[in-house]
């Protein structure tokens, strides 16, 4: 660990470079004397989306999501109070990709859209924004540990691309309809998986955190 002095006024640039030298590591194979290997994929159970109201509206959910880039996260600015221990910070990812089990009903387009299939999708230029608040702890060894009070997340994503496949009741004309629907709506398809997709994200944060926090004392970050 970069370990940062608390009443150095450049202690954010400092914290900065000790997120982006420890990521380094997660991406290099994780950090096997803590317990942490297997850093991807990012995995979330399920999301779902409605379009349109009524029996024929559509609807979709995506199963065993899995996203893989994730880890190539660069940390651009952190805003701390080290005083009570909260955490602002700007994360920036260049593409993400991810894959999951596809299953939809009622109409898209004038059409039936009912099936299952394979979901993949593209999202590049991720920012996202961190607020963290911890508390402090000891262990029985004597150090000072962290742990994770609240932690909260927004994010935006600059170019998407999306598409399913191997869609189980379907001809090329409702295959190529539902792609070109997908693409042509991205952003707003995103906007109605966000608030899902947002809570499980910071549940995944949160508990990520709380390992890191867990196993890497305060001391080794902060004196």
């Amino acid at each position: 660990m970069h370990r940062c002095q608390r009443d150095d006024p450049e202690v954010n640039e400092c914290l900065r470079y000790a997120g982006n030298k420890l990521t380094q590591h997660l991406r290099e194979g994780g950090i096997p004397e803590i317990g942490i290997t297997d850093v991807e994929p990012v995995v979330v159970d399920e999301i779902s989306i409605a379009l349109g109201s009524g029996p024929d509206g559509y609807r979709a959910s995506f199963k065993n999501i899995e996203a893989f880039g994730v880890s190539n996260l660069t940390f651009v600015n952190i805003r701390s109070d080290i005083d009570t221990l909260q955490f602002q910070m700007t994360l920036e990812i260049p593409r993400i990709k991810a894959k999951a089990q596809y299953k939809s009903s009622g109409v898209l387009l004038l059409l039936q859209a009912s099936g299952s299939g394979e979901y993949w999708g593209e999202y590049e230029g991720v920012k996202a924004k961190v607020y963290m608040k911890t508390s402090p702890y000891q262990g029985d060894d004597g150090f000072t540990y962290l742990n994770v009070d609240q932690a909260k997340m927004d994010f935006s994503v600059k170019d998407i691309k999306m598409g399913v496949e191997n869609i189980s009741n379907s001809n090329a004309i409702l295959h190529a309809a539902m792609n070109l629907f997908i693409n042509t709506n991205a952003q707003e398809l995103l906007k109605e998986m966000k608030p899902q997709l947002r809570t499980k994200l910071t549940e995944h944060l949160h508990n990520f955190m709380q390992v890191l926090f867990d196993r890497i004392p305060l001391e080794y970050w902060l004196e």
